[in-house]
């Protein structure tokens, strides 16, 4: 059986006194033995954390004791090896970044859609589906007919709700839409946002991906591909088995056989998305680190390696030059 409970948890509500939350919360997590991330803001609370059963048991039980968070979405996984190597409890302004202020996405969310339901809410014609991850987690999986707005950030979003709103738009004049990401919690926010624009008839799938490829039997099912997810697991499939996928060690950028077969990877060190983008200081410091995980994983240990924060400051900066090669490509088609 698997070690580690993973549970992915988020509730959209009032919040006022969230700053005061954090060290009790952050307190009882490390007693139960949790890592993780937990986000706290004024408009709710969301994260994934991992540990034994009976600590992810106890810390659910904690938060639904309060009751503002009663009923919080969670969904559980199981992973033979730790998913996160440390606990972290934020303050932030939002609990997922939209950027826009005073959205009541707990008052203004659309219609949730079950997975058994999905299916048949995407195959309608007249219906818009929208993929609202970021670009590199669409690429690696999505549902047949979704439309991937290409976003880098999930702030994005709203500027591309309003260009493709515009005549000629894939939005303009399609009241229908329906909107999914990875847990719910980034469509919950984008449903919202959608009605606060004047488009009713919203939805979006309940539970998010991971629920639909817990629920739906492969056999049934739309998904292409694998679902990115934000631990060391990288992706997932039906039934929530892992995926092919692992991490850039450099940039946290999920790879396949594809970019493990290019002459930009190095094992630690680069692969296609940050090639060149590090100093040779860098690269050296990557591939002692390599090393050391490599006679660790021979010694059978666990090697922490670089942080997640600077993992993620990386996977951005890697973002941000595949864009910048991506739109030199267009100007030189376009000359």
């Amino acid at each position: 059986m698997s070690t580690y409970l993973i549970a992915a948890l988020y509730k959209f509500v009032e919040l006022p006194d969230f700053a005061q939350l954090r060290d009790p919360l952050f307190e009882f997590c490390e007693q139960h033995d949790i890592k993780g991330t937990l986000l706290l803001a004024r408009e709710g609370i969301n994260g994934t954390i991992a540990g034994p059963e009976a600590g992810i048991r106890a810390v659910l039980a904690y938060l639904n004791s309060d009751p503002r968070i009663v009923g919080l979405v969670h969904k559980e996984s199981w992973a033979d090896k730790a998913p996160f190597y440390r606990l972290k409890v934020k303050l932030k302004k939002e609990i997922v970044t939209l950027g826009v202020p005073d959205l009541k996405t707990a008052e203004m969310v659309g219609e949730y859609v079950k997975p058994e339901d999905w299916n048949a809410l995407i195959s309608d014609p007249d219906v818009v589906v929208v993929d609202t991850r970021n670009d590199y987690e669409v690429g690696i999986g999505t549902f047949s007919r979704a439309i991937n707005p290409k976003t880098q950030s999930f702030t994005e979003f709203p500027q591309w709700v309003a260009e493709q709103s515009k005549e000629g738009g894939v939005l303009h004049g399609k009241p229908r839409v329906a909107m999914f990401c990875t847990g719910g919690i980034r469509c919950e926010k984008s449903t919202a946002f959608m009605r606060s624009q004047g488009f009713d008839q919203v939805y979006h799938l309940q539970g998010g991906i991971l629920k639909y490829l817990e629920d739906i039997p492969e056999q049934d099912s739309l998904w292409e591909g694998d679902c990115f997810v934000f631990d060391e697991r990288v992706s997932v499939r039906h039934g929530l088995e892992p995926g092919d996928y692992d991490f850039c060690r450099a940039c946290r950028m999920p790879i396949g056989d594809a970019e493990k077969a290019s002459p930009q990877f190095e094992e630690g060190v680069t692969c296609p998305y940050c090639h060149g983008m590090h100093t040779p200081e860098q690269e050296e410091r990557f591939r002692e680190r390599q090393k050391q995980v490599v006679l660790a994983r021979e010694r059978e240990e666990r090697h922490i390696g670089v942080s997640m924060d600077e993992l993620q400051e990386r996977r951005e900066a890697a973002r941000r030059k595949a864009e910048e090669q991506r739109r030199l490509v267009q100007q030189a088609k376009d000359a």
